[in-house]
C-alpha cells in the first residue's frame, strides 16, 4: 500500500484507482510512479461504508438553452432526495456531489474522493417541446461497470410533472438493480472475509432461492451478520422472514419451534428499529 512508502522514498505516486485484473475477482488499487517528483502529503480518501454508498452527480445540460440547467439540477436533486428515503442506502449529500458540476470527471476518482461504491449520472437534452433524459447507474468499485441505463422521452407540457415522473421512474429502476448487485458482490467474496452487511446480503441471496436446501445457509449468514453487528435489525428480520417462508411452503422440519424463533427474531428486529419495514413482514 502507498502508506507503506509515503515519506520513505523520494518518489511521487499517482493514484489510478481500482483496476479489474485478469484472473483476480476483487479490483486491485493501482498507482503510477512519478520519477523526479517527491510525494506530497494528501488527506486520506473516504472509505466505503458497509451498506451500499451512492452519489448522484449533476445531470449534464446537453441543450443550447441555458434555462435547461435548472431542470437538469432539479432532476439531480430529486433523485438524491428519493434515494435518501431508502434505509439500505448511504446517499452522499447534494453539496458534495455538486462540487463536480461542470467538470470532466473520472468515475474512479470521484468514487475515491466521495467514498462511494455506486454513481448515478445522466444528461438532459431539449428539442422544442420535447425533452430527452438519460440516466445510468455505475458500479465504480467493479471496473466502472454499467449496471443499468435508460432513456426517457417526454413532452414538456408541465415541467414539474415530467420531473416528478422521470425521477420516480429512475429511482424505482435503480434500487432493485443495486440490491441485486450487492448480493452478487457478496457472492464473489470468500465467506470468511465478509462483513456484517455482506453476510446479510449472502443470507438474502440464499433466502430468495426459496429452497429448503438453502435454509441452513440462509440462517447461518444472517446469524453471522448479527454476531458482527448485534444491532443489525434487518438481519433479525431476515431470520424471521426466512423461517416463516419455510413454514408457509411446508418445508419446515420443526414448525412449532421455527414459528417461535421467527416470532422472536421479528420482534427483536422491530425493537431495534421499528422504522425498518422488513421487521414487520414476518409472523
Amino acid at each position: 500500500m502507498i502508506n507503506h512508502v509515503r515519506g520513505k522514498v523520494k518518489l511521487g505516486f499517482e493514484d489510478l484507482g481500482e483496476k479489474q485484473l485478469k484472473n483476480i475477482v476483487e479490483p486491485v488499487r493501482a498507482y503510477r510512479i512519478q520519477l523526479g517528483r517527491t510525494i506530497a502529503p494528501a488527506p486520506p480518501a473516504l472509505t466505503v461504508s458497509g451498506k451500499p454508498s451512492i452519489a448522484v452527480l449533476p445531470f449534464q445540460n446537453m441543450s443550447d438553452d441555458p434555462e435547461q440547467e435548472f431542470f437538469a439540477d432539479g432532476i439531480t436533486e430529486d433523485i438524491t432526495t428519493e434515494l435518501s428515503k431508502f434505509r439500505t442506502l448511504f446517499v452522499i449529500a447534494r453539496n458534495s456531489s455538486f462540487a463536480f458540476k461542470g467538470q470532466s470527471i473520472d468515475i474512479r476518482q470521484v468514487s475515491s474522493k466521495l467514498g462511494v461504491r455506486y454513481i448515478v449520472e445522466g444528461s438532459v437534452r431539449r428539442f422544442g417541446s420535447r425533452v430527452r433524459i438519460t440516466a445510468q447507474l455505475i458500479d465504480a468499485g467493479g471496473g466502472d461497470k454499467h449496471i443499468w441505463a435508460q432513456r426517457y422521452d417526454r413532452d414538456l407540457e408541465d415541467i414539474f410533472a415530467v420531473q416528478d415522473e422521470v425521477t420516480i421512474a429512475i429511482v424505482t429502476a435503480i434500487e432493485p438493480r443495486l440490491a441485486f448487485s450487492e448480493r452478487k458482490r457478496a457472492l464473489r467474496k470468500p465467506p470468511e472475509n465478509l462483513d456484517a452487511w455482506e453476510n446479510y446480503q449472502r443470507g438474502l441471496w440464499h433466502m430468495f432461492q426459496y429452497r429448503s436446501a438453502d435454509r441452513d445457509m440462509t440462517l447461518a449468514f444472517f446469524r453471522r451478520a448479527i454476531e458482527l453487528d448485534p444491532n443489525f435489525s434487518s438481519a433479525y428480520a431476515g431470520i424471521g422472514y426466512a423461517l416463516y417462508t419455510q413454514i408457509i411452503l411446508g418445508a419446515s422440519p420443526d414448525r412449532k419451534n421455527d414459528l417461535k424463533t421467527a416470532f422472536e427474531a421479528s420482534r427483536t428486529a422491530v425493537r431495534l428499529d421499528e422504522q425498518d419495514p422488513f421487521g414487520w413482514v414476518g409472523p
